[in-house]
């Protein structure tokens, strides 16, 4: 997925996250969800409603508490100023799984990190 330009994906309103062809997941350094827009709540098959506020590691995705997505998830969060790190994954959902590229992006002006998932094939 082409990162260029990500700090703009900071600054849009909740219309144009839901507008994206990909999904998106807005978590504290912690992992708690506070955004999560309509293409992920569609393919993930879960309401914003349900996952806001909740740990996205332990309440929404357990499959995602592992080494490979909330070690790397952990290390990312606690480095200083803005970044970005790929890495491809496989989501394992009672409905089937999905192969994803997964995108951490850091914001050191607002804070803010945003998971983007680029899914391979959709189910």
């Amino acid at each position: 997925m082409d990162v260029s330009g990500s700090e703009a994906i900071f600054d849009l309103g909740e219309t144009e996250v839901d507008a994206l062809p990909f999904g998106l997941i807005g978590v504290d350094a912690t992992g708690t969800i506070e955004q999560y827009n309509a293409y992920e709540s569609r393919l993930a098959r879960l309401s914003k409603e349900r996952v806001i506020g909740r740990n996205f590691f332990r309440d929404v995705a357990p499959c995602t508490a592992v080494k490979e997505f909330q070690g790397r998830f952990e290390r990312f969060a606690a480095e200083p100023g803005d970044g970005a790190e790929s890495f491809d994954f496989e989501f394992r959902f009672p409905f089937g799984r999905q192969f994803v590229n997964i995108t951490f992006l850091r914001s050191a002006k607002s804070g803010q990190i945003k998971i983007l998932v680029n899914r391979y094939d959709e189910q």
